[in-house]
């Protein structure tokens, strides 16, 4: 049993609030992504998990009992830092050991441990080499293994894979999945690739500037993100998003129209009391298609083939630049002139202060 209650937690430094009073459940045996860019407060809010940041305000519970004041050895937690931080003297098994052995765990225990980890991250074959005979993936494992072997109730990750080339990153990540699946622990995870997030997380949470932006599953996020900062860091590539003006609204929605002149129909529940505020229209970029009838017209500027897909960078009329996923057979040119058409369910709309106006409906897979 690993839960967490984090309630009102703050940190400031003197006169600087770094977090800003987070609230945030964290369920047994669930992976949880803290997601954000550089300097909103994700490794900060993990180390004081940890214990290594001093709370300043609110509380901390693991397992329903507050924390505050324990220090990190007593918590039950382990942490997984960027840098692997082996000993470059010792072997594999000496550095996975290391912490039993300054905990004064007998040898026959410790070599157990060291065994049943070195199995689940497939390091048996490793365990006599020394950190300089490893590839970065091994190294990283030996660091997570040294986590491993303590048992801890909660495991903590900041950024441990950021030190990888983009293939051992999809690797690791597969392995930590499979990790998290045969040791049944809570796992919470830092990084600032949304990639990571979507791919790994059973529960994201987005943070911008010491707050939290939005609480849900990946695909929560991606189909109906709460406000405009979530809906341009959540999705690769990202959501287009464009200024926008209401022209009529009725039951089914309202009827916006572009600096471009281009309508677009959008299934909103609610529009602004006044016609005339601004808005801003996102469309995920697989929510655009190639069709002579589309209301939106503009000249391809560049193609970038993946091969299954394709991506468009599309230049509007009104000088905007948008993004569209097309097949990856698609003949498509640069310097094409195209119409586009519009999958109303891949439209959002965020009213002036950038909140999102309720979905009529919601997307089935986001549930």
């Amino acid at each position: 049993m690993a839960t967490l209650q984090l309630r009102n937690l703050r940190k400031s430094y003197t006169s600087f609030e770094v977090i800003k009073g987070i609230d945030l459940d964290i369920a047994d045996r669930e992976f949880v992504v803290f997601v954000g860019p550089s300097g909103c407060g994700k490794s900060t809010l993990l180390r004081m998990i940890a214990g290594l940041e001093e709370i300043t305000e609110g509380d901390l519970l693991i397992d329903g009992k507050r924390v505050n004041r324990v220090g990190p050895a007593d918590r039950g937690l382990a942490m997984v830092f960027q840098s692997y931080a082996l000993y470059p003297h010792m072997t594999v098994r000496q550095n996975m050991a290391f912490a039993l052995r300054l905990a004064r765990v007998a040898k026959s225990e410790r070599d157990r441990k060291v065994d049943e980890a070195a199995r689940i991250l497939q390091l048996e074959p490793y365990l006599e080499r020394r950190p300089k005979d490893l590839s970065g993936g091994q190294r990283q494992r030996v660091a997570i293994g040294r986590a491993i072997v303590r048992q801890p109730k909660v495991f903590l990750f900041d950024e441990p894979l950021s030190n990888l080339d983009a293939a051992l990153r999809g690797q690791m990540r597969i392995e930590l999945l499979r990790l998290h699946e045969e040791l049944k622990a809570t796992m919470i995870y830092v990084t600032h690739d949304q990639i990571e997030a979507m791919t790994m997380a059973d529960k994201i949470v987005v943070l911008q500037a010491g707050r939290v932006e939005q609480v849900g599953s990946p695909l929560e996020l991606y189909h109906h993100p709460a406000n405009l900062f979530v809906a341009g860091f959540i999705g690769s590539p990202r959501m287009n998003l464009m200024a926008a003006n209401v022209i009529e609204a009725s039951a089914s929605g309202a009827l916006v129209a572009l600096a471009s002149g281009a309508r677009i129909a959008v299934p909103v529940d609610a529009v602004p009391d006044s016609a005339s505020d601004p808005l801003t229209l996102g469309i995920r970029p697989e929510g655009l298609r190639i069709d002579p009838a589309g209301p939106i017209s503009g000249t391809v500027g560049l193609v970038e083939r993946l091969g299954g897909l394709t991506l468009l960078h599309v230049n509007l009329e009104d000088k905007q630049q948008i993004t569209v996923q097309i097949e990856g057979s698609d003949a498509t040119r640069a310097h094409d002139q195209i119409r586009l058409a519009v999958d109303p369910a891949a439209c959002h709309l965020f009213d002036k202060s950038g909140q999102a106006l309720p979905q009529r409906v919601r997307h089935p897979m986001a549930a």
